[in-house]
């Protein structure tokens, strides 16, 4: 009779347990551009490097959500991934610079193409900065 009672207890627990958040957020997500980057000269076949980002945030409610990261056979497209809270007031007091980095592995002989993103221009028209980086032996 104990286990049944318990095990009646623990299903109307369950039951009446909500996963309904009153909270309403809602986000957008924005890509920013890359402000600056460290590349090594050269790559290494098989070695792996850290590169370093650094953007900046257009406000403190953007909040770092990744690396946008697309490769096309030896070219890399990269910029940053932020989510805003449109349900949040910012300031307009600009945080300072934000760094991120990510380990890149070579795996390819040739030269790679780094293609940072860099905002739009004034047709709304996607700006890159490219880099090619040579794989030397």
């Amino acid at each position: 009779m104990k286990k049944l009672v318990l095990f009646l207890v623990l299903i109307t627990t369950l039951v009446s347990c909500s996963t309904d958040n009153d909270n309403n957020d809602s986000y957008t997500y924005e890509v920013l551009p890359v402000q600056s980057y460290e590349l090594p000269a050269s790559f290494t076949l098989g070695e792996t490097y850290e590169i370093k980002l650094k953007y900046q945030r257009p406000t403190a409610c953007h909040i770092f959500q990744g690396i946008y990261y697309d490769k096309n056979l030896n070219t890399r497209t990269i910029a940053i991934q932020t989510a805003v809270n449109d349900n949040q007031i910012c300031t307009t007091e600009v945080p300072a610079l934000s760094e991120v980095s990510f380990n890149f592995y070579v795996t390819n002989t040739g030269s790679y193409i780094f293609k940072f993103y860099k905002g739009e221009d004034a047709a709304g028209q996607d700006l890159f900065e490219e880099v090619e980086i040579p794989v030397v032996n």
